[in-house]
């Protein structure tokens, strides 16, 4: 009879052993992970394929998170490689080619007005505070 019960109390204090170490494991606040990086694709409207020199094409684009992250922060910048012309949001003045800007919202407009004669061609780099970027390229032929 004493052996049954020290068995059990070897067996009952091994699970009680157990219970602890995996209690304790899983309720380590020092490892809590809270995930704020979230991949994101970038949505953008059909665009025409043309432009006259002085004439504007308005890009719809969207930013489709996997997530959401209130601290997420989204920029924008652009560089033309082909033609001339200025990008800009809505009616702020004109982007400069490589700088990097804030953008306010997850859906917005731009606005390219062409000043050249020939194809134009440009990239928009999106990226977000985690350094998560996407591209996406333009090009216009010209239509005078």
């Amino acid at each position: 009879m004493r052996a049954i019960q020290f068995k059990n109390r070897i067996v009952g204090g091994l699970i009680l052993l157990l219970c602890m170490v995996m209690l304790n494991s899983s309720c380590n606040k020092d490892k809590l992970d809270i995930q704020m990086d979230f991949p994101f694709e970038l949505n953008v409207m059909p665009v025409p394929k043309g432009v006259a020199k002085g004439k504007t094409v308005e890009i719809r684009m969207t930013i489709k998170s996997s997530g959401n992250y209130q601290g997420t922060e989204y920029f924008i910048r652009y560089f033309q490689f082909d033609g001339t012309g200025t990008l800009r949001y809505w009616h702020e003045a004109p982007y400069e080619p490589n700088d990097l800007y804030l953008l306010a919202e997850k859906e917005f407009r731009l606005y390219y007005t062409s000043a050249s004669t020939v194809s134009q061609s440009f990239d928009i780099w999106v990226s977000d505070s985690f350094g998560n970027e996407k591209q996406m390229s333009f090009q216009f032929n010209n239509i005078d």
